[in-house]
């Protein structure tokens, strides 16, 4: 498959120089440490996770509106024996056409749905599943747009478990005030021709916001505002369990001044992962501090470089829940290189 994969990198190549079309490349490199400290905790595990990605893409574009780029994502995790540690494949159609932007294969994740909250991606799958394998269609207008996705995460077979998730999002501003929607379903099935059957399960997660933005005109880079509701609707079909609801009050506020920022979550509800004791992570890719009926994060965060092509940034988490406060401390840069123009 690696061969027939460069094979296929250079075909592309040589079919820009035969058909004079313009040449793009990018060259991102992630680094990232992340030691969350969670002793004693009954929901969350402690670990330190860190490791650089480095994620070269060659490609053609032409009419300025529609491009396919190929490339890989290495990642390599600090202290590991391995030079590469895993390996996932980049290659993907993308069309730009003024407010829609379609892109379909397999793409980075950052840019298309990284803004989701923790609530339905913890940190982790951005380390660890930079790609998402599908299907992204958006509109956007100024601060307003809309999305709809599809990632295939498990291919079946004897070993691998069928998976995929379906979302939407969106946005809609008017003035200082906002809604904004995000919803995904998850469907996870057994493997080919299990030994043990496994039971399907389908999870439903949702996610409606209201809030204000203040952030023009105050000289914050960001100062606002939402609370919102959150219902997860999930079911084990061959348990014949039904319908099993959770839900909860959510509440985030974001302070940004120039290079220092604070980012609060607030959650009170029910345990938001009812089958996590029995499938884990396998299910539930949200971070399991929403197993607690109420936690509270507060991130403070320190940009100490940030510019077109470098961020880097460093950030110090305390969390409130079972009664205990928690802490978490990240590092992570990130370089951006570009052959066009943003």
């Amino acid at each position: 498959m690696k061969t027939s994969f460069w094979i296929f990198v250079s075909f592309l190549l040589l079919s820009s120089e035969a058909f004079s079309q313009e040449k793009d490349w990018k060259i991102n490199l992630y680094n990232f440490f992340d030691n969350t400290e969670f002793g004693r905790s009954a929901v969350k595990i402690p670990q330190t996770m860190a490791g650089v990605q480095v994620a070269p893409e060659l490609g053609v574009v032409w009419d300025t509106l529609n491009k396919v780029n190929v490339g890989v994502n290495l990642l390599h995790e600090y202290g590991s024996p391995n030079v590469i540690d895993k390996l996932y494949p980049t290659a993907y159609y993308e069309s730009d056409r003024g407010p829609l932007r379609f892109l379909m294969g397999a793409f980075p994740r950052i840019g298309t749905i990284d803004n989701y909250p923790r609530l339905f991606f913890q940190d982790s799958v951005l380390y660890y599943r930079p790609n998402v394998n599908g299907i992204f269609w958006e509109y956007r207008k100024g601060d307003n747009n809309a999305n709809v996705w599809l990632d295939w995460t498990g291919r079946q077979s004897k070993t691998v478990n069928e998976e995929f998730f379906i979302g939407f999002s969106g946005r809609f501003k008017t003035g200082i005030f906002y809604l904004q929607h995000f919803g995904a379903m998850f469907h996870y099935a057994g493997k080919m021709d299990p030994v043990v059957e496994e039971p399907l399960h389908d999870n439903l997660l949702f996610l409606t916001s209201a809030g204000i933005d203040l952030s023009d005109g105050t000289g914050f880079s960001k100062l606002e505002t939402n609370a919102g509701w959150a219902t997860r609707m999930e079911r084990s079909r061959a348990d014949n369990s039904g319908w099993i609801s959770s839900n909860g009050l959510m509440m985030e506020t974001r302070v940004e001044y120039k290079w220092f920022g604070l980012f609060n979550t607030f959650f009170s509800g029910n345990d938001m992962m009812h089958y996590y004791n029995v499938l884990g992570n396998k299910l539930y890719w949200g971070d399991p501090t929403y197993r607690s009926k109420v936690s509270d994060r507060s991130d403070f965060y320190i940009r100490f470089l940030q510019s077109r092509t470098v961020d880097l940034e460093f950030t110090y988490s305390l969390t409130f829940m079972e009664g205990r406060m928690y802490n978490e401390q990240m590092l992570k840069i990130n370089i951006n290189l570009n052959s066009l123009k943003n």
